[in-house]
């Protein structure tokens, strides 16, 4: 048995080193105390992931809800550009506030996206899925009850056929994606500014798709206010073509990547900070 393998056995059993002058071997000592802490941190800010997810996506949902109420206050009929403009302003905010923690995925078709091309692991999907339908369904009602928002303007509905819904929330959310993909590299080009550059992103999703479908791009952000309002018409469009635009994006930027196109000329190297993905904290998590 190698002298690494014995000192590891003996960290995880509990056991101290020993050392031996005459031979000229020593052996570490390391304390399973340290080794149970270590455990017992990564569960905790493992366990933080989903409350940040479903807290996020509450405040997706209910900053919808007071921008709604607001604009109703003030006797303005709400447009596209509104809402756009609290798209941008919350997922900026949210990301900033919650991207240390969960990377801020926000939305099912892109956890499953970053699943796909890496380095997200398979074993959170389901968790990060679940989490963010629940705090969109939470914040749902958290409209209803403060704002008494009526739950049928939270719904997503095509406006001009089906086809046209269904494109323009593919080609969106895949624009999204690629710049979800592109900032979450080891070398992000947009630096400190990927909060604000995001939210810059999916406002304009929201712009070229508002008018066609409701400007979704989130699977949750649709089922939530659905299930609410027990309304499914149409759902399958904010389910399918959000989740196959994000995967269609996440692979197209991947496969630039791949074939050598790099943003390392663009920028200098200190500028490259703060990636999006949870590589830097779950890439080797195993359950």
């Amino acid at each position: 048995m190698s002298s690494s393998s014995h000192l590891s056995n003996e960290a995880l059993e509990g056991y101290e080193s020993t050392s031996d002058p005459e031979s000229g071997t020593y052996n570490i000592t390391i304390s399973s105390e340290n080794v149970t802490m270590q455990k017992s941190s990564r569960g905790l800010y493992r366990g933080l992931f989903p409350k940040a997810e479903t807290l996020g996506c509450f405040m997706v949902v209910f900053s919808t809800c007071a921008s709604l109420a607001c604009m109703e206050y003030m006797g303005i009929k709400g447009g596209i550009m509104e809402n756009a403009a609290t798209a941008a302003l919350s997922i900026a905010i949210i990301i900033f506030a919650f991207g240390e923690i969960s990377r801020a995925h926000l939305n099912p078709a892109i956890s499953i996206s970053f699943a796909i091309v890496g380095p997200f692991p398979w074993v959170l999907v389901t968790m990060y899925v679940l989490a963010q339908l629940g705090g969109c369904v939470l914040g749902s009602l958290a409209g209803r009850l403060v704002y008494d928002t009526k739950l049928d303007a939270l719904l997503t509905k095509p406006t001009q056929g089906l086809g046209a819904a269904f494109s323009v929330e593919f080609v969106a959310t895949s624009l999204v994606m690629f710049l979800a993909a592109t900032l979450s590299t080891n070398k992000p080009s947009a630096g400190r500014f990927s909060g604000f550059v995001m939210g810059l992103a999916v406002g304009l999703g929201v712009i070229l798709s508002g008018h066609l479908s409701g400007g979704s791009m989130n699977p949750a952000r649709s089922l939530g206010p659905a299930i609410v309002a027990c309304n499914f018409d149409h759902m399958w469009i904010y389910v399918v073509a959000p989740t196959f635009g994000a995967i269609f994006g996440g692979l197209l930027q991947r496969a630039l990547r791949l074939q050598g196109w790099t943003n390392n000329d663009i920028l200098p190297n200190d500028q490259h900070v703060m990636p999006l993905d949870l590589s830097v904290g779950i890439t080797n998590y195993r359950g």
